[in-house]
């Protein structure tokens, strides 16, 4: 039975129905895939704050590890003569610099990185700045976290040998390229260094995952708009009028 309004007969042709249901569906699994964002997001903030809540003694080979984000408490000595500055990072102004990753001895053979934080770039790129530290065996405060990732990966690095010279300038290492650099073990996890410990620079840590929630939630808002317009010129111009008989 043909489908009627006033004198208007539901008319679809086959490449209009068939583009407004590619439309349609792509749009809606588009706007789920955003708030399916949005909770992972969100729950990675939440992951921070809880983090925060206690403060554990951190052991290379534990059973069971902390997680992302845990704050922990760490005994080791620095090896102030084998240091990576992470190139192409911003501080929290957005200035071009440097954050600093030291190793940290923490037992006979593994080694944690502490990031130190965030150094502005000298006035050529030759001019490193001075990082220097002590190696003495102490503690160290801060949060877990992963290696900064971009967001888009462009190649891998040119890892020189662990006898090359140091500080070593690397542009988003990944664990593997770290590790055949320094020639050591390390640890999955960096250490964020607490804003309150010494030798450090600055620190404005954060859950950092670049789009937040309320923009995913803004984002899929967008994407099941857009499939319920589509949807209504679908219906408008698939409603001819009919000639008078």
């Amino acid at each position: 039975m043909p489908i009627r309004f006033k004198n208007r007969r539901f008319r679809p042709t086959v490449f209009g129905s068939l583009l407004t249901i590619v439309g349609v569906v792509g749009g809606v699994w588009l706007g789920n895939w955003q708030l399916h964002r949005a909770d992972e997001k969100q729950a990675l903030l939440d992951q921070f704050e809880r983090g925060q809540l206690r403060t554990l003694t951190y052991r290379a080979g534990d059973a069971n590890k902390p997680g992302r984000y845990q704050h922990v408490r760490v005994e080791g000595s620095y090896d102030a003569e084998h240091q990576v500055l992470l190139d192409n990072m911003p501080s929290k102004a957005g200035q071009a610099g440097f954050r600093v990753l030291t190793p940290m001895h923490i037992d006979n053979d593994r080694w944690l990185l502490v990031d130190r934080g965030w150094l502005p770039m000298g006035a050529t790129r030759a001019q490193l700045p001075d990082i220097s530290i002590g190696s003495q065996p102490g503690a160290a405060s801060g949060r877990l976290d992963d290696l900064p990732q971009p967001g888009m990966r462009m190649g891998e690095n040119v890892v020189q040998p662990s006898d090359a010279s140091w500080p070593r300038v690397l542009s988003f290492p990944l664990h593997a390229e770290l590790e055949q650099a320094l020639g050591r073990k390390l640890e999955a996890w960096i250490l964020l260094l607490d804003a309150a410990e010494p030798q450090g620079f600055e620190r404005a840590w954060g859950a950092d995952f670049g789009v937040g929630p309320p923009r995913h939630i803004a984002y899929a808002v967008q994407w099941f708009a857009m499939a319920f317009a589509m949807f209504c010129v679908y219906l408008i111009v698939s409603f001819k009028v009919e000639a008078a008989r």
